[in-house]
């Protein structure tokens, strides 16, 4: 899995303007650029897999409190192949690599879906119902770190620039 950023302005993101897969998503993103900032590597990311660009994550802003928050997901014909848990692992992994003392959370609809079930595939413990500012009601997740992977095991995750 590699994460290709998101550049700032979208004039420096033609490859993904012209993706049928990105053109919603890139323009939101370089709008919330304007709204949150632009500091690396707290931005937001295309997934690729064997070439192809499969789906999206990213951080909603620099951590604050010593707290990060991810978000993620699959384009819709990749969906229910693992591909979600597989960004979400490698936003973490980043998160870890970055800055082994962040914690890393995540928000989920208030139920028992795929999302849940990411973050429990990628250790995350489920926290609580809070009140998101743009969404509601929510469940609020925490990254636990697994005992048995000691720091630099586990999957591989590459940064293209």
């Amino acid at each position: 899995m590699q994460l290709i950023p998101i550049k700032r302005n979208l004039e420096d993101n033609k490859i993904f303007t012209d993706n049928p897969d990105c053109q919603d998503s890139i323009f939101v993103t370089v709008e919330f650029y304007k709204k949150i900032g632009f500091n690396m590597p707290w931005i937001c990311y295309y997934a690729q897999l064997d070439g192809l660009l499969v789906g999206a994550g990213g951080y909603k802003g620099e951590p604050a409190n010593g707290r990060i928050e991810i978000a993620y997901g699959a384009f819709p014909r990749y969906m229910n192949q693992g591909i979600g848990t597989q960004i979400a692992a490698a936003l973490v992994e980043l998160s870890l690599k970055t800055d082994p003392s962040v914690i890393i959370t995540a928000k989920t609809l208030p139920e028992e879906n795929y999302s849940a079930r990411i973050l429990r595939k990628n250790n995350f413990r489920l926290l609580g119902s809070v009140i998101d500012e743009e969404d509601g009601e929510v469940w609020e997740w925490e990254y636990q770190p697994h005992p048995a992977v000691s720091k630099g095991e586990g999957s591989k995750t590459v940064i293209t620039k």
